[in-house]
């Protein structure tokens, strides 16, 4: 949100390009949100744009919160349409050949930090975890007699239980193994000389350990994001309604989930294939 509020605070003031926190909010009136929708609009996707709008508004409304506008004015400022169209789905999705590829580089690194690793591949592949999650939890929120995983730190602060498959499990345990379960971090950084250090790893950490195992593996460019899409569309395919499968990813709407589904056209044309027209029982 910050970043959008960036782009509109310098798109209002260049060529001195103010920035979110320098901008005089309050002054903004219907012509000018309604300038920057157009401008948006010929410079970003669909949805990119609704979510800039979505800042804009918000910082409009704590203006009027605070009496730096009046309700008029913000009534009359915050009056735009959201912009339809569909976006181009982000992201690809992992082979099961790929993410075998790269917990078998992990396995074949007899260091503490290719367990430390598997156990983290097998986490995000496994239960669709963001990577913010990942590194927010603790050995406590691992159950290992039902492969539970306690998310206190969700989106939007948000807890949810999720769950990891028997494969994950076991590299997991693996890993505690080695790491001990003090508690801390349950996925922590190893230091020079095998030294696990019981601390917090950072989002860029886990970036840093994805892309040099792709590397090893031969493993094609991809985010820590696309197990996540990889694990909802798996799940949809696989049969699993789209409210559980929503519950599991920490969507508060399973439109949202809707959104992850990367199956192909050929899904789609087998589950055509389920129904039955008896034009040749006639």
């Amino acid at each position: 949100m910050r970043k959008s509020l960036n782009v509109i605070a310098r798109m209002l003031t260049a060529p001195v390009e103010s920035d979110a926190l320098s901008l005089d909010w309050s002054k903004l009136r219907y012509q000018h949100t309604a300038a920057i929708r157009s401008v948006l609009m010929e410079q970003y996707a669909p949805a990119t744009v609704n979510r800039m709008l979505c800042a804009l508004r918000r910082v409009l409304k704590e203006a009027l919160r605070l009496g730096l506008i009046s309700a008029d004015d913000y009534a009359t400022a915050v009056d735009l349409k959201g912009v339809r169209g569909d976006s181009p789905l982000r992201g690809r999705l992992l082979k099961p050949s790929e993410v075998a590829a790269l917990l078998n580089d992990c396995k074949n690194d007899r260091t503490l930090i290719g367990k430390r690793d598997a156990a983290l591949i097998a986490i995000l592949s496994g239960s669709g975890l963001r990577r913010s999650e990942l590194v927010a939890l603790d050995t406590v929120d691992y159950k290992q007699e039902d492969g539970s995983l306690q998310v206190r730190k969700g989106k939007g602060g948000k807890w949810r239980t999720v769950y990891i498959p028997s494969g994950a499990v076991a590299a997991l345990n693996a890993w505690l193994d080695v790491r001990s379960n003090k508690s801390g971090a349950l996925i922590c950084p190893v230091r020079r000389g095998g030294h696990v250090q019981v601390g917090r790893m950072t989002d860029q950490a886990v970036m840093n350990i994805l892309r040099k195992r792709a590397n090893r593996a031969g493993v094609a460019n991809f985010s820590p994001h696309d197990f996540r899409r990889t694990f909802i569309t798996s799940l949809l395919t696989a049969g699993v309604d789209v409210l559980t499968v929503s519950r599991l990813a920490g969507h508060a709407d399973p439109a949202t989930t809707a959104k992850y589904d990367l199956r192909s056209e050929e899904s789609k044309r087998q589950a055509v294939q389920l129904l039955h027209i008896p034009y040749d029982d006639c």
